[in-house]
């Protein structure tokens, strides 16, 4: 079937075919009718198929077919909620395409910019709204934005949404919309939860899943490569020498980690820009405008912020680190291998990622082959899997005795590092702290019955494993030292026979 079988209005068809579209995709064959029709829709589709058509082909066509009067001033008729800046510009660049021979008007609002062009736009008159949560909420507490007469309601990614909490802004929203209006959600992936709680402000809605839920597209290569994780800066310069790629898209778990890998290529002459939530906004449409222009070579983002990166024939996608959330595996190899283009996502897997890999296979019902790079296989060491964790001692009450060692040094009944007793362990079981760097001086802490705060000798590192010690070097404290007081903290109020590092028997602090 032709997207004029549809029926689509012919502006839209004479937009379709400019872009080089002829046959519309599985998603935009079902969804398009049913939007046409006024139901509402709950629609999964798998990242990269033109879901985002889906929904904008039939919205403006519905628009022209209801045209507002001419001397009227313009309302929003249309609100696409989206939970990223970077795909709300797609979905605006994409209204815009399709859009560009009617006499509508559309507008993009987010976060990170001025308010005062927006209001201005808003003043103006528009009838399609493209936004994100946080500054359409406040355009519209202050009355700057109208919803009351919104028609068509579409809510993109709408599990990423939910899972980055914006649960409670939808809910805000959904309070300022009309009661009478469609309700439009499209997303890549969809878990019970989100689709239980979308169906309760969908209204009777027609339900299309086009693949299974948390599915890979087969035009993407997917492969696996095993090295240390110290190793994965030179890898990733490696192949991209090597294979004189272009344009590759790398996905950093962590902000400050897209930073440091951004910093690593354009050190050795390979250029590269981030693109996460510290940037700026101007610095995140540059970086993106570069990486699509190909003047930069490499683009290193994190999982929110590549919501919305649309890159026709992107060849390469990275996965530096895998992601904890197996289902952000789906979205971060659905940048590559759109709209029936092929591509490749490469995965770097070190010894201490295998259980996020195991749950990724898992999740997409599919074992990924491993690629061995020559020079960069992890050593026998650095691929041992971890030895399985003794058992915890029974818990019991509190040890006590007489001493008033820390350190279990001096004075009776305190706890030995190598076999601890059976105690109520608070902080004998408290997962490792984050290490501080040398000299760095320890937080205050507030414990009941002693002093407000106290300085603490400063240390590299948390607790020693299976032995509740932290590893305080001995030689900076004296064998037998104890806190002024004997059975106590100074003022009398120190609970005896607590420790906080080797022992826990003595007689107080």
């Amino acid at each position: 079937m032709s997207f004029a079988e549809l029926g689509l209005h012919q502006a839209l068809l004479t937009a379709v075919a400019r872009e080089g579209y002829t046959t519309p995709t599985p998603i935009q064959l079902r969804a398009i009718p049913v939007v046409l029709e006024g139901h509402d829709l709950l629609a999964a589709a798998q990242t990269g198929t033109g879901k985002t058509a889906g929904f904008t082909l039939p919205m403006l066509h519905r628009l022209m077919a209801n045209p507002t009067p001419a001397p009227a001033k313009r309302y929003p008729r249309v609100l696409v909620l989206t939970p990223t800046r970077e795909l709300a510009a797609q979905v605006a660049e994409s209204i815009a395409t399709y859009g560009k021979d009617l006499p509508l008007k559309s507008m993009v609002i987010f976060g990170g910019v001025g308010h005062q062009p927006q209001i201005d736009g808003l003043r103006r008159g528009v009838d399609i709204i493209i936004a994100t949560p946080g500054r359409l909420l406040e355009l519209a507490t202050d009355r700057y934005a109208d919803l009351s007469r919104i028609e068509t309601f579409i809510l993109d990614e709408a599990d990423r949404m939910l899972d980055m909490g914006f649960i409670h802004d939808i809910k805000k929203v959904l309070r300022m919309l009309p009661a009478k209006r469609q309700n439009l959600l499209f997303s890549a992936t969809f878990s019970d939860e989100i689709r239980t709680l979308a169906k309760t402000f969908l209204h009777q809605p027609r339900e299309i899943d086009i693949a299974p839920r948390n599915s890979t597209i087969d035009t993407v290569t997917q492969k696996v490569t095993y090295v240390e994780q110290r190793h994965k800066k030179e890898l990733l310069s490696h192949l991209m020498r090597q294979g004189d790629w272009q344009q590759v898209l790398v996905f950093a778990r962590m902000k400050h980690g897209a930073n440091r890998i951004c910093d690593y290529l354009n050190e050795v002459g390979l250029p590269a820009a981030a693109l996460h939530g510290n940037k700026s906004q101007s610095a995140r449409t540059k970086a993106l405008a570069d990486f699509k222009a190909k003047k930069i070579r490499a683009l290193v983002a994190t999982d929110i912020a590549a919501r919305g990166i649309d890159i026709d024939q992107l060849p390469h996608v990275i996965n530096f680190e895998l992601p904890n959330v197996p289902e952000d595996y789906v979205h971060r190899i659905g940048r590559t291998g759109r709209a029936g283009n092929d591509g490749e996502a490469l995965s770097f897997c070190a010894p201490d990622e295998r259980a996020f890999l195991r749950d990724i296979q898992r999740l997409i019902k599919r074992e990924i082959p491993v690629l061995a790079v020559e020079g960069f296989t992890p050593s026998a060491a650095a691929d041992r899997p971890e030895a399985p964790r003794p058992p915890r001692p029974p818990q019991g009450g509190r040890g006590r005795g007489g001493g008033q060692g820390r350190d279990g040094r001096g004075g009776g009944g305190g706890r030995s590092s190598a076999a601890p007793a059976a105690g109520r362990g608070e902080s004998w079981n408290r997962p490792a702290s984050p290490q501080r760097a040398e000299g760095a001086a320890r937080p205050a802490e507030h414990r009941s019955g002693g002093p407000a705060a106290r300085a603490e000798p400063a240390h590299t590192g948390g607790f020693a494993p299976g032995t509740g010690r932290g590893n305080l070097p001995a030689h900076n404290k004296p064998a037998g030292a104890g806190r002024p007081g004997g059975g106590g903290r100074p003022g009398g109020g120190g609970r005896p026979g607590q420790h906080r590092s080797g022992s826990r028997g003595g007689g107080g602090r």
